[in-house]
Parts: C-alpha cells; structure tokens; sequence
C-alpha cells in the first residue's frame, strides 16, 4: 500500500523524533560519539590465574589442602603428650621445649616426666597447679598405658580415632603421616621436577647425537627393576626417608623430561629462538629466559598429579614394609596395621579416609590448573 502525502509526513516526523531523542542509537547532531570504555590488557598470567579460580572444584580444593597442610605443620601444637605450659608451686615451665625430670614435680625418679601418670595427674590438679594442654593429648609415638580397653582399643572421650595395636593414638599418627607424606611429596616432586627439566631442555634444544645417546641412557636406565633395587637396599641398609627419597628420585625424573623435551623441540624452530641466536646471546641465556618460559606448561599442570603418585608410592611401601621406620609416622604403615587387624574398623577407616582425601583434593588441583593453562578457554 503506498502511503499518501499526511502519512508520508506523519513518518517523517516520527523518524525526526525518534533521531532526535537519540533512540536509534545515533547521537543528537553536534554531539560527539561516546567511546567504548577501555578494557584493560590482562598478562597470560593474570588469566590463567581467572581461570583457575573460576574452576570452583579446584579453588576450594586448594583452600582446604593448603589449610590442612598447614595445620599440621603445628601437629606439635595440635597433638602432643606433653602441655604446652604448665604452672607448679609458683614456678612456670614449658614442657614442649624442654624436658623436666619427674623429681620437679614430686616425683621420686629422676627420668623424664610421664605427663600421663595418674601421680603427676594428680599433682598437677592440686590447687594452684594447672597445666595448659594441646587439643589432642598425645603425640604419634606416646603409648596409653592406663587405657580402660585392650590395644587396639576402638574410638573414645580418650582417643578421639582409638589406639592401634600398640596403643598409639591414631589420631595423633593421622596428623603427623599427613604431615610426613605431604613434605615427602614435595620433595620428591621438586628433585623430580628439577632434574626432569634439566635433561628434557638439554635434548631438545640441543638435539641430534646428544639428544640420541640421552634417549638410549634413559631407556637403559628405566629398564631397572626399581622394587628389586630397593629390596636389596632396605636388606644392605636401616630404612629411613632419606634413603627412600634418594631412590625414588633416582627414578622420578624421566618421564617429566620427555614432555619438556618434546617442547623444547618445538619451541627451538620458532622465531624468537632464531632471533636471539642472531643476536648473539648464549645458549643458557636463551635456555633459561627465553625457551624454558615457554615450555613450563606441561610441567605445571603435571605438578599436582607427580605429587599424588609420590604420596602413593611411599604409602605402598610403607604398606609393604619397606619404606620408613616402623616408629615413623606413615599412612602405609597405619593401612598395614588394619590388614592385620581387621576387626579393628577405625584404624583402616580413619586412614583410607585421609589418604582418598588428600588425594581428591590434589587430582582437583590439578585439573584446575590444567585447565586454567589451556589457552583455549575464555
């Protein structure tokens, strides 16, 4: 229908309107276009950084690992069997950093106090006396020998987790093996990492004969049965986590090398690798400022997960016998007790429970961050 001459007005005028209000999205003439506000340039850090964090898993996750392991930094503080302060005839002593005979407190022998023996109980309840002691009053090596029940002897106001079959506390053991295993899988992870990274830039960005003699070494050397090589070192030697932590890391670091290799190989053909080589700089410079920044991304997200296998390696031989002292604080040995004593559910419980724990946790991680590296996403 073809409008007539009134309609053909009437739009005009509407449009003028319409212009004039600025509702068509063009601006009043004479005024000047609005910019668009600046968005701020983020570094690949900062956004990787975002999105780790928008991974909500992870994020809480490494809230919770990061609290607990630093709770039990404190396990002397949290669980031990000795106060922290105590008050005697008008005398303060500090009982956590040193040592008292048991002749300061009324005692009859000149050997170290028992702060568990009914005696000193009672003498540290007379008036005037007072003792301030940890939330957990045992530590992982004190032994309850005034327990109402048999060892292994099941949860109680006493033992929050029970005895083991020694008369352990297994909470106070809990504690200090979380402790233990954590720092063993950092430093078994960073002797790892270390070495890994050094061996994987050396091939790859060197390559050629090097990199193929560095190729047949490694094969040669994970042929070697690891579990024989330290079957015969836990029968020449005492088993200690030093000892263990030499082994493993003897073995740790190559499979870490092959991802670095494969990125040095990579990064070597780019432009930036000739451009500084063109400009004379040297090949650790270029090595380590240069190419190794670049090649950090599988190492960083392996990072979570290398340290859970550390975790499990040295649970499984403790389980096995041949990790750390048996007096030593270890999950494994904690799993062994409760194979043997399978009527015992809190000894197996408890430590199954901290060990899936630590473990989710650390996979969450590590999924996070693997995400929060993939240049891909948002």
């Amino acid at each position: 229908m073809i409008e007539t001459g009134p309609a053909i007005e009437e739009s005009a005028a509407r449009q003028g309107a319409v212009a004039r209000d600025g509702r068509d999205g063009f601006p009043e003439p004479g005024t000047a276009r609005p910019k668009p506000p600046a968005r701020a340039s983020l570094s690949p850090g900062r956004r990787a950084w975002l999105r780790f964090r928008r991974n909500r898993r992870g994020w809480i996750s490494l809230w919770i690992f990061a609290a607990i392991f630093g709770l039990s930094l404190f396990a002397e503080l949290l669980s031990n069997d000795r106060p922290l302060v105590a008050h005697y005839e008008g005398q303060t002593y500090w009982p956590l950093w040193n040592f008292y005979p048991e002749t300061t407190f009324g005692g009859d022998f000149h050997t170290r106090t028992d702060w568990h023996d009914p005696f000193i109980v009672e003498q540290m309840s007379m008036d005037g006396n007072w003792a301030i002691w940890p939330p957990n009053r045992y530590s992982f090596d004190t032994i309850n020998y005034f327990a109402a029940s048999p060892n292994p002897a099941p949860p109680s106001a006493e033992n929050l987790l029970g005895t083991d079959d020694r008369g352990r506390d297994v909470l106070a053991r809990l504690l200090y093996g979380f402790r233990l295993s954590v720092l063993f899988g950092l430093a078994l992870t960073t002797i790892g990492v270390v070495a890994g990274v050094l061996a994987g830039a050396v091939q790859g960005y060197f390559g050629g004969r090097l990199d193929l003699a560095f190729q047949r070494f490694i094969e040669v050397w994970s042929a070697i049965p690891e579990l024989y090589l330290l079957l015969i070192l836990a029968a020449m030697f005492e088993p200690s986590v030093w000892i263990l932590l030499v082994i493993l890391s003897l073995f740790g670091w190559m499979g870490l090398s092959d991802y670095v290799r494969a990125e040095f190989l990579r990064n070597r053909q780019l432009e930036y690798v000739t451009a500084a080589r063109a400009l004379g700089l040297p090949d650790s410079k270029i090595i380590f400022r240069h190419v190794l920044p670049n090649s950090l991304t599988p190492v960083i997200a392996f990072l979570p997960f290398r340290m859970s296998a550390a975790i499990v390696a040295l649970t499984s031989l403790d389980f096995l016998g041949l990790g750390v002292p048996p007096s030593t604080p270890s999950l494994g040995e904690l799993l062994a007790q409760g194979k043997a004593n399978l009527d015992a559910w809190w000894i197996s419980l408890g430590t199954f429970g901290v060990l899936v724990g630590m473990l989710m946790l650390l996979i969450f991680i590590g999924e996070a961050l693997r995400d929060a590296l993939d240049t891909r996403r948002g």
